[in-house]
């Protein structure tokens, strides 16, 4: 079978696709003939093995994990003797390692069957970054109905998923992102966007009860400023911060967390069948549709992991693995 493969670290040209052994189950997983798979910040980074203190566990000289791709959807293909879920031909959704590929195995807990109303490329594009938005609003900000809610970053791959998990738990959000994404901000449900290239959402007014930032391109106590007495700052944008910026923002999140009243959180998401469930619901009932910006034959992974890391993608990138399918 066809994957994608790094033997180094390096820039995106480090992928190549190459011919592996296709997987078989283990008792308790599953076999997924992957029909898309989409790309997350997470790929670039283990990849390029930035920040270089991550090399630690992923390897210091070359990766261990040499296959990318985190978020996949296809067709079950076989399963093993212990799995009572699911069956050859559901569909599914979920997590799974090295998901560029034409073939993964993954475990039956990190499954979903897939609501029939979206499509593989859209289904492919929800679990890591809607783990992201459901922990760091729900489990982490303890979103409320009638909150005021800020995203800052609303219009990437985890954003334009915060927005409108914000507003099906009854949020009212303020959408921070660029000119050209002030539309599709607000067509998912914002009640306000700030163009950041015009104002800076740090110096209006406003108090929200939750600040969910995806960029970190503010200093904390500027978003402390405008945040209520019992307000909590959610940050989930450290890992795109240089070496240099890092530890700072982290030890100044770790200093904050001791504020009367207020709380200061860095978020590391986690895969959680109990988070797809919540999102397979959401989805089926049309309360949040994933925002897919391009899609990329398996041929052209590096160029979708390129793409992604420029840092101007709205909404989620995805990697169809049937190329007869890509238009």
């Amino acid at each position: 079978m066809k994957a994608a493969v790094y033997e180094r670290y390096g820039p995106p040209d480090v992928v190549q696709i190459q011919d592996v052994e296709k997987p078989s189950p283990a008792d308790n997983e599953v076999l997924i003939r992957v029909r898309a798979a989409s790309v997350n910040p997470a790929d670039s980074h283990l990849m390029e093995g930035k920040p270089y203190v991550g090399r630690i566990v992923f390897g210091l000289r070359k990766p261990k994990l040499t296959r990318p791709g985190f978020d996949v959807a296809g067709q079950v293909e076989a399963v093993g003797k212990n799995v009572t879920r699911f069956k050859p031909g559901d569909e599914v959704f979920g997590s799974s390692r090295g998901s560029f590929a034409e073939y993964v195995c993954t475990p039956e807990s990190k499954l979903v069957l897939k609501p029939p109303n979206i499509s593989f490329e859209q289904a492919a594009s929800v679990p890591v970054a809607a783990y992201t938005a459901l922990q760091g609003l729900r489990d982490k900000g303890h979103i409320r109905p009638g909150y005021k809610v800020l995203i800052n970053g609303a219009a990437g791959g985890v954003g334009t998923f915060a927005v409108q998990i914000a507003r099906a738990f009854g949020a009212e959000v303020t959408g921070v992102c660029s000119t050209r994404n002030v539309d599709l901000v607000r067509s998912l449900g914002a009640a306000r966007v700030i163009d950041y290239t015009r104002e800076d959402f740090t110096q209006g007014d406003q108090r929200y009860d939750l600040i969910f930032d995806l960029v970190a391109n503010h200093s904390l106590p500027a978003c402390r400023r405008i945040m209520t007495p019992k307000g909590a700052y959610i940050g989930a944008g450290v890992l795109g911060l240089s070496m240099f910026h890092l530890p700072f923002r982290l030890l100044a999140v770790a200093l904050l967390s001791r504020s009367a009243g207020q709380t200061f959180v860095n978020l590391m998401a986690k895969s959680n069948q109990e988070n797809l469930a919540t999102m397979y619901q959401l989805l089926k009932d049309g309360k949040v549709t994933p925002v897919v910006d391009r899609c990329y034959p398996l041929s052209e992974a590096a160029e979708a992991i390129r793409y992604l890391a420029e840092g101007h993608a709205r909404g989620k990138v995805v990697i169809i693995i049937d190329s007869s399918r890509h238009p």
